[in-house]
């Protein structure tokens, strides 16, 4: 069990997250509105999102080593002072090129807090109850993402786009004082020299790889030019950190893909997250434009599968607890890959009440699938493999999530386009292309209930396990 100091840094970093989660979101509902008031067109205003990932694409990476050299509490207040300053400078922004200069200072933020979380929780909860803990942990991690369309729906229809950050910025303000007054640290830094050919390596090869994959429905010559210089500088960076390795001074150590499990889990959850991002998207389409909902109809119906995937996480930890993860993970793909079958089957004359059931369905299939899978690959490693495995995880969530949406969207028009040639109309055409986009997601969803498949029902505790130090 957690004792009354550690359940406090605990709460802290899950206020933090929930914080810099919801931020992620909450701007969906605002990319019509800004796009008149600030003069842009859609592909200008992609890059509010693009520049997001790009950001946390390349300072994932890094934060492995990062969070090796600063106490908790400095990372904390770091990572929670940076956040403040770019919402502070969104919410001025006199001009587009400010708002992205301002989203990529959030991001930096979010890049460090996840990792931070994740790393923080492995080292203070012991392996008995660390079910239980990530499946709160993953309540506030699913409900912010799920809040924050309705939030800014409601926000918009108020008031002006520039309130969704002064909303957010006194909550963030807070939290940011007083979770650094209070916050302990946890585990003894290491002062590793940074190597930064491999921080250069890292950020061309990740950062062009997912600004490749984001463009791909583009893809021109430039395109796929920049897509084969991150495949390449994402290559050279591997090199570089098996070579390091040998004198244990990775940036990012890649010794963590040694254990079975958590390079397994790895994975398939590089998969579950492409297509949940991609699944995400669709169904954003498919209501607005197939079906001409409102931003923040569209919002309040997809809210409940996200506040169901997060109440749902804490019972999700507690049977893992008892029981392991096959009873959860191989039921919960199983209902990934029916909700997102279901989805490819949908019409125009498709009741709204079956939507709703479906994304519901699709929630709760992800909810008892992420939280073992967080659980059983970062407790497969060692202690001081904590902050790497995290690193890793998002570097590869932010990779798989950019290839998501760049192959739904490139599956989507190709097939409206193929459809109307042979004479469909505009709207079935374009339903033609949901059905093989959401269609190529339930594919994946079955390639990674094959790996889960593959998985034990719990892990062992290594001999290595290492105990929290308090400073």
């Amino acid at each position: 069990m957690t004792s009354r100091n550690d359940a406090s840094v605990l709460r802290w970093l899950v206020a933090a997250a929930f914080v810099v989660i919801l931020n992620e979101t909450i701007m969906m509902n605002a990319i019509p509105r800004l796009m008149v008031d600030l003069r842009i067109d859609e592909s200008a205003a992609q890059w509010l999102s693009t520049a997001f990932m790009l950001t946390m694409a390349v300072i994932i990476p890094i934060t492995g080593w990062f969070l090796s050299r600063v106490t908790t509490r400095q990372a904390y207040a770091i990572a929670m002072t940076t956040f403040c300053v770019g919402t502070s400078l969104a919410a001025v922004s006199w001009s587009f090129g400010i708002l992205v200069v301002a989203r990529v200072v959030q991001a930096s933020a979010t890049a460090v807090m996840m990792p931070l979380l994740m790393t923080t929780l492995m080292r203070l909860v012991s392996p008995d109850d660390r079910g239980r803990v990530m499946g709160m942990v993953s309540l506030a991690m699913s409900v912010a993402p799920a809040l924050g369309p309705a939030v800014s729906g409601v926000v918009l229809q108020f008031l002006g786009w520039r309130w969704i950050f002064l909303v957010v910025l006194p909550i963030a303000a807070a939290i940011t004082l007083v979770g650094s007054r209070r916050l302990g640290n946890v585990g003894e830094t290491k002062r590793t020299p940074i190597d930064w050919l491999s921080a250069a390596l890292s950020a061309v090869g990740f950062g062009a790889l997912v600004y490749g994959l984001s463009q791909m429905s583009h893809a021109d010559a430039s395109v796929l030019g920049i897509t084969v210089v991150g495949v390449l500088g994402v290559g050279a960076f591997v090199w570089r950190q098996l070579v390091l390795q040998r004198v244990d001074r990775p940036l990012l150590d890649l010794r963590t893909l040694r254990t079975r499990v958590y390079s397994v889990s790895l994975a398939a959850m590089a998969i579950a997250f492409g297509a949940m991002i991609g699944s995400m998207l669709l169904l954003q389409l498919y209501l607005q434009h197939a079906r001409h909902m409102t931003p923040l109809s569209t919002g309040l119906l997809v809210m409940p599968g996200g506040l169901a995937m997060g109440l749902l996480g804490p019972t999700i930890g507690r049977i893992y607890d008892r029981s392991g993860a096959r009873v959860l993970m191989i039921p919960g793909g199983g209902l990934t890959v029916l909700a997102l079958a279901a989805f490819a089957l949908m019409d125009a004359a498709t009741p709204y009440w079956m939507v709703l059931v479906a994304h519901v369905t699709l929630s709760l299939g992800l909810a008892a699938m992420f939280t073992p899978m967080f659980t059983m690959s970062l407790g497969s490693l060692t202690a001081n493999l904590y902050s790497h495995g995290s690193s890793l995880l998002g570097a590869t969530q932010q990779v798989a999530g950019a290839l998501g949406t760049a192959l739904v969207v490139v599956v989507l028009t190709s097939r409206a386009r193929a459809s109307a040639a042979q004479g469909l109309g505009e709207t079935a055409a374009y339903l033609t292309g949901l059905h093989w986009a959401f269609g190529l997601c339930a594919a994946a969803a079955v390639a990674m209930l094959g790996l889960v498949a593959t998985l034990p029902a719990r892990v062992e505790v290594s001999d290595q396990e290492q105990v929290a130090t308090h400073v």
